[in-house]
Order: structure tokens, then sequence, then C-alpha cells
């Protein structure tokens, strides 16, 4: 008997039986698209098609096929709860699949699929059902037509089920499911679509026809295209006869890994649960990390954060405390690196970042833990089943809890949380974060978007090598300042003061893009003016001019001089050269690693996030600064070129994980030594910076770093401000520039002999009251209490006093209290004979320090806390007799 195909195989002969049907063999996109209201990370093969479907980018090819990378874990198509409980679902995963753009339809569709299901890879067909939307009549007799298939195999389903949409709004249509049967002795129709894991779907074809449009109406597409969708780990199960996903060679290396690492046996019950999770988050992460997302607080890298702690604490169930996962990476790397290369080229880096954040989670899970144990004992003892939402919001503000994880051990003890009180307290700390975003379209004006698309309106970009253009008004849009959907509304015209956008035919305006910022400017109409105050472009090749009717009217249809403030865009183009010499100067000089993360490019200066994991030092960061400026001196050429994003693979040219590029792309070659995708504005050539500096280099998220930078006349009025500071501080030390160095540091040591002295006569002073001190004690419920307000004492100052108290307390509770510094400090200690009955130093401190606005903790004997409210010390203090009473019970 023949062994069964690798899953590698399996993904080889599906590109070649699609390609021998004149396909285009397509690149995967990155897991990252372009900012989109309704998609965190790719989802389906058809995301990278999206704008081809709605009819806003023509392509390249009638046919394409691909493997695509996918991550569901949020919004409409969320597979994480599943994940590990069952064999078949998955955050990660690949597509195969391949699409029709407005050539074949469904005859070809479902022929082709049936002959590769039954023809190529030979799977029995009284074994095979097929599913379809239940008006879809065409697809129903095409399926009697083109197959040999049993006819009481076709069956009909609703919306639910054969119907497929990308997410709430976008490109969608009735579909065609093929289900593989592989129960031991043949299924009847009622285990078909119904979540049955013997009865399987492995190909969902899609008949892309409509637009969903927010309201939840459906609007026809101009023309109808093919969307079919194969999930590789679900046909590699059945073509290699397993039952479950995890038992294919796409997993098997990676549960052994885990089966050596924990020194436990993959199997049967929570410990197969927990394996199967940290293999499948392995996946995810390790993809969108090479794709150059990390883990962090917020939207994408919080999702990895999720996903990371998540399996950190299955690793935990799994007996493995210290960091692990990050071992698994080279053996996902055995798997995956020869079908996606990119594993292998940023390999260190995936391994640092999780590592990373493994590392971070550790500091705080096992407190969280324990509190979450604490609290759980608590809701037990009171024969409640609802984990109070306060303390789970503590568990994911203090301790990094994503707040699934806290479901999950919630249920895991028969317990759930305050899921609504949960939600508002994260919308209170959200509300007090948030800022405002002005000139931002809302998600509702997708509709709006779809409308214009839909009309064909279109605007060219012709800014590259000018700032001025003449071009006609070819829609209107006016503010809203009703409660109706969206910020803006369809209108023939503009008058005085009403705020708006205008798109033009075509415009020198570039509009916001890449970490470029909008152009701002003027149009000019023989009827009115309108400022622009921000450019953006909703959809490719849509640009809207934000502003306001300056004076006049302005109509639909009106030719307008279109005016880009040219010296705030020379500013831009001198900051956005400066970043692709930055990010060369990096990777050169740090680490060729180095990845771009992030960039703002302003006229005031530009700031660049990149993957990297530790401060960089001051002689390398000098280093990055002087080759810069090496580079402005050469005065070297900006050259601008276009080519294929096919011919970008495998080359030195840099392309951006986040950015949309159609299938041909401009390269911006600055002097040969740097090389990006970008299409922004840039200097003619070098020379046009002046002088570059850099301003700071910082961490904002683990494995992330920040510069910040400017070029041009910024940089030229930093140097003159810190000249004038350095001539000042000069002049009030009476030294030279040379000499202030030296000065300070001698003013620095009188400080610190000045403090240390000042630091000796308090603690003096705070030790000849604890006599005084002493007197005050009270009895509590039969123990010793020891609780005084010591004045403006310092920390080191209370620590010593409260040692002092200690030794001449032989059993007993000391708590102390100060007011320094504008803050409130607490110091706690407990006798041993009173640690043993339960009194811990910690908890009490905690509960002391929470009537001031704060909060600490420590050891069960020694303790210390803080608070932001000094007015509240004594109101503290005087609370402790009741706080000592409530722990004793």
């Amino acid at each position: 008997m023949s062994s069964p195909k690798s899953s590698a195989c399996i993904r080889q002969e599906f590109l070649d039986f699609f390609k021998a049907k004149s396909h285009e063999i397509v690149p995967s996109s990155p897991l990252v698209l372009p900012a989109d209201p309704t998609l965190l990370f790719a989802n389906a093969g058809m995301n990278q098609f999206k704008d081809i479907f709605l009819g806003s980018r023509e392509s390249a090819c009638k046919r394409a096929a691909d493997t695509q990378k996918c991550i569901r874990v949020s919004g409409k198509h969320n597979d994480l709860e599943e994940v590990g409980l069952d064999t078949y679902h998955h955050t990660f995963f690949e597509m195969l699949g391949n699409w029709s753009f407005g050539d074949y339809y469904k005859r070809e569709a479902i022929a082709w699929a049936w002959e590769l299901l039954t023809g190529v890879w030979a799977l029995p067909r009284e074994r095979l059902w097929a599913t379809v939307y239940k008006d879809d009549d065409e697809a129903d007799a095409l399926w009697r037509e083109v197959t040999d298939i049993d006819p009481g195999h076709i069956l009909r389903f609703d919306e639910k089920d054969n119907f497929w949409e990308m997410g709430e709004t976008g490109p969608c249509g009735p579909c065609t499911e093929i289900h593989f049967d592989r129960t031991p002795d043949g299924c009847g129709p009622d285990r078909v679509n119904a979540n049955d894991p013997g009865v399987v779907e492995v190909w969902n074809l899609v008949f892309i026809q409509f637009n969903r449009r927010s309201d939840g109406r459906l609007e026809e597409l101009t023309a109808k295209h093919v969307d079919t969708g194969m999930g590789l780990e679900r046909i590699v199960a059945v073509l290699q006869g397993k039952s479950s996903n995890y038992d294919t060679d796409l997993f098997t290396p990676l549960l052994a890994a885990i089966e050596r690492a924990s020194g436990r046996s993959y199997g049967q019950g929570e410990d197969a649960v927990a394996m199967r999770v940290i293999a499948d988050h392995i996946r995810a992460l390790s993809f969108a990390i090479a794709d150059g997302v990390l883990p962090s607080n917020e939207g994408r890298g919080y999702v990895l954060r999720r996903l990371l702690r998540r399996a950190v604490r299955y690793g935990r169930k799994l007996g493995m405390t210290q960091p692990f996962i990050h071992t698994l990476v080279p053996v996902l790397e055995t798997i995956m690196a020869p079908a996606f290369p990119e594993l292998a080229r940023h390999r260190e880096s995936v391994v640092r970042a999780i590592r990373a954040e493994e590392e971070n989670f550790a500091a705080t899970i096992d407190r969280g833990i324990a509190l979450f144990e604490e609290v759980a004992g608590q809701v037990r003892k009171r024969k409640e089943t609802v984990f109070p939402a306060a303390d789970a919001f503590k568990l994911y503000d203090t301790f990094g809890f994503p707040p699934d994880l806290t479901l999950l051990m919630a249920g895991e003890q028969g317990m759930s949380v305050d899921k609504a009180r949960f939600d508002a307290l994260m919308e209170q700390q959200k509300a007090r974060a948030r800022g405002a975003q002005k000139g931002r379209l809302a998600g509702a004006d997708d509709d709006l978007v779809a409308d214009l698309i839909r009309q064909g309106l279109k605007t060219e970009f012709v800014g590259y090598d000018r700032s001025e253009a003449e071009a006609p008004v070819i829609a209107v849009l006016r503010k809203r300042t009703d409660s109706g959907p969206g910020a803006y509304e369809p209108a023939e015209q503009l008058a005085a003061d009403e705020e708006g956008a205008l798109v033009l035919a075509a415009t020198p305006f570039y509009a916001e893009r890449g970490g470029q910022v909008g152009d701002t400017g003027t149009m000019e109409a023989e009827s009115g003016r309108f400022d622009v105050s921000d450019t953006q472009a909703p959809a490719e090749g849509l640009v809207f001019h934000i502003g306001r009717a300056a004076r006049g009217v302005l109509r639909k249809g009106a030719v307008v001089r279109a005016v880009v403030d040219a010296a705030r865009r020379g500013r831009i183009a001198r900051h956005h050269s400066a970043t692709h010499l930055l990010q060369n100067a990096l990777r050169e000089i740090v680490s060729a690693s180095i990845k771009q993360a992030g960039s703002l490019v302003a006229p005031d200066r530009l700031r660049f996030d990149f993957s990297y994991y530790e401060a960089i030092p001051a002689d390398r960061l000098r280093g990055v600064e002087r080759r810069v400026n090496e580079h402005i001196l050469q005065n070297a050429p900006v050259r601008h070129s276009t080519t294929t994003l096919k011919e970008v693979s495998g080359s030195d040219i840099i392309a951006l994980f986040d950015e949309k590029y159609g299938d041909t792309v401009r390269v911006v070659d600055i002097g040969g030594f740097s090389r990006e995708l970008c299409g922004g504005v840039h200097v003619g050539s070098t020379g046009e910076l002046g002088v570059f500096r850099i301003l700071s280099e910082s961490s904002i998220a683990a494995g992330v770093r920040r510069i910040e930078a400017v070029c041009g006349l910024p940089a030229y009025e930093l140097m003159c401000r810190e000249r004038d500071i350095l001539g000042g501080l000069a002049q009030r030390f009476s030294a030279s520039a040379e000499e202030l160095s030296e000065r300070v540091d001698s003013l620095l040591d009188e400080n610190k002999r000045l403090g240390r002295a000042l630091e000796r006569q308090m603690t003096s002073k705070a030790l000849g009251q604890a006599e005084q001190i002493l007197e005050q004690s009270q009895n509590v419920s039969g123990i010793r209490l020891v609780a005084a307000v010591v004045g403006d004492q310092s920390m080191n100052a209370m620590r010593a006093l409260l040692d002092s108290l200690r030794e001449k307390v032989d059993s007993g509770v000391v708590v102390l209290g100060s007011a320094a510094n504008n803050k409130a400090a607490f110091v706690a200690a407990v006798s041993d004979d009173l640690v043993d009955r339960a009194i811990h130093a910690g908890k009490l401190i905690d509960q002391v320090a929470k009537v001031a606005d704060g909060g600490g903790g420590g050891q069960p004997s020694r303790a210390q806390a803080g608070g932001k409210r000094p007015d509240k010390v004594d109101e503290a203090i005087a609370k402790v007799p009741e706080i000592l009473r409530q722990m004793l019970g």
C-alpha cells in the first residue's frame, strides 16, 4: 500500500491543476491588508481581490489561483473558541483558492472542482455531497449536468450555510459547498451541514454577484466572479485518511515537540486540548510576526498577545512554567518554510518576539492566577456562579489577562463573567484614552464609497512632478450635521463655511497613505474657493479632498484649480526621503533583520517604528545619524521606476507588510543603496534634505522601537535652539561649553552628598518617635496593633522606623503612614506568629492604601504601598483597626 500524499504534495497538485487551466499562480498576500474597518487579518483567499470585485481596480489576469495565509480570530469569522476543543478549527490556516474575474462562472467552477477531487485525487464519488443555496436553481442543475454526483447528494440550504459574505459589508453571493463523508458506514443528508466532524466541508465555491451594504441591502455587481476556498488542513486530513487535522503532517511534528517539552503524551482529555491549542497558536503567531505584526495592546497586536497568553496558560496546564513557545518556531519552519520562505527569513525576529512576550507575561501570570483563584474561591463560598466583572477587569488591566482567558478559566470552574459590566468598564477606559480623529471617515461611509465606485468615479493622481492642476469636480460631499449614518452625504454644491469633501477627476494632492500625511492647500473656481485641510483615499483611485468652502459656492461639474501648499509638501517630501535613508542606515549599522513596523511622515518631523528588541546604544545611534548625513552630502539622485509585483519577490527591494500594492508597483531608488516600494512624494536628490538629526529612540512595545527625527529647516531650527540653550547655560555657570559637563557633574555630586545627609537626619528623627508611637498601640481582637501617621517622613526613614518597632513588638501588627512629596506612603509588618494566623501584611497594606487612592503589596510579614491622595493618610491609618478585624473574620 502506497504512503499517503504529503501536505506539500497536495498543495502543489492543487496549484498545478489550475495552472493547467490557464490560471496565473499568484503569491499569498500578507496576513495584514491595508486598513479595513471590517478586517484585522486576511481571513479568506478573496481579501486581496476585494477591490477587483468592487470594480475599483482592474486585474492583470482573468484567472488566478493561490494558497492564502489566513487568520480567523474576530468578527463574523471567528474560530478562536473552538480551537483545541475540536479537531478541525484553527486560528491560522491555508486557503487554497481559484478565482475568475469576470471570466468563467458556475459551470467551470463546479466541473473543475469535481475533476480535481474525483479525478486527480481519486476521492470516492459516493462519499461526496454538494450543497447549494436554496434559490440557486442554476447551480443545482449544473451539478447534475457537468458531474456524475449522485443526484440524491445535492442538498439545498439557506443563507446561514450557503450564502457567503466576507464581513458585515462587502462582496458576497450564493455558494455551493462540497462535503466529504468519512463516517464508517456512510451518512444520510441529515448529517451534512450539521457541524458533524464525520462529515466535513472541504471546498466552498462562492459566486460573487452582490455587494452587501451597511444597511443590509444587496446590490448587483457590474461583473460576476468566482471565488473558491478549500482549507488545506481539512483536505490533507481527508487525503491522508485522518479523522483529525492535528493527526496530519502539518501538525504532528509540532505535537511531538510539545510532548518532548512537557514530558506528557498527546492522547485524549485536557492534555490533548492544551497541546492542540499550543500547536495551533504557534502557527498564527509565527506567520503574523513574520508578516510584521508584533504583540501589543492595540488592534492586531492585541490579537497576537491574546493568542500567546492563551497558549502560555495552556502550557501551565501541561506543567511548563518556563518560556517554551518560541522553541517551536524552528519546528514549524521545517513544515512550512518551503512554501512560505518568509518564516526562514524572519526566524530570528519571530523567535525573539515570542520569547520577549512570554517573558513579559511570566512576570504576572502566577500572581494573576492566584488572584483569580482567590476571587473564585470567594464566589464559591457565597454559592454564586458569576465571576465579578471588576475583578476580571483587574486581571486584564493589572496582570495582562485577556478577557477571553478569564472567561475560559471561569468556564472551567462552572462560572460565567458579567460580560456586560466588563465591557462597560473597558469602554470607560477607552473613553478616557480615546483622542478625537478629525476628518476621518466613519464605518457607515462604506456605502457612500461603494456608490461612488459603482458610478465609475476615479481620481487620477498627477502630483509627483507638479503641485497645481486644473480638473472638474466629479462629486461633492457635505459633512453631516444630523444623526444620519456616516460622516458625509452626497450634495450638489457646498456654500461658504460649509464643511465637506470634493472629489476631482485628477488631483496633485497626495492622499494620506504609507505613513505620509495628506496634502493641504486650496481649490479655486470662478464661483468660489475651497480650503483643503486633509486628503484621504477611502478606496483605490478615489480621493477625498476634505475641508471647508472659504467663499462663494463650489458646485459639482465646476472646473477648479487645485493648488497644493508647496512649502508644506516640500517639508513632507524631505522627511519621507529621510525615512528611507534612516531605514537603510538602521539595517546597515544595527541589524539587517530590522523591519518597518509603522511610520509618520509629516512636515515638522518623521517617526519610524521598527522591529528590534533592545535599546540601540548611543554610539550606534550616532553612527546611524552620521550615515544618513553622509548620504545627504553625496547629493545622490532619487529615481522612480515601475515594475511588476511579481518581479519584486526575491529582490533587495523593501516592501511594507501592511501596504497595498497593485499589479504594477513604484520603486523609489535613492543612490542605489536604498530601494523601496513607495507611492509617496520625495525630493529630487538627497542634498535637498540639508541636515538630519535624530531626536529620540525609545521602546513603544515589546520588540518595537521608535525613532523620531527631523531634517531640513526643522533640523536647523533644532540646532539653533540647542546652541542658545548651551550658550545660556555656559553664561550662567561662567564656563565654556566644553567645561559644562564637568561643572554639572560636580553639582550633582554635591547634591547627592546633601541628600544623604538629609536622609540620615530624617531617619534619626523618625527613630526618635519610636517610644511615643508605641504608647499609641491598641488591642484589636486580642492582637497588639501599632498604627500611626509619621508626618512627612521618606520611605527609607519609615522602613528604618518600622524595623525599630518590629524589634520592640514581639507579637503584633505595625502600620505606618506618611505624606511626602505630594504622595501617600505606607509600610506594614506582621510578626511571624500572626502570619501563621493568616494575617498577611501585603493584603493588609493594599486595603489601607486604597483609602488614599492607591495600592501595593508584598510578603506576608512585610509590605509597602503608595497612594495618590496624601490628604487621606490620616483617614487610612484610622481605618487600620477595622481592616484588621475584617481579616480576622
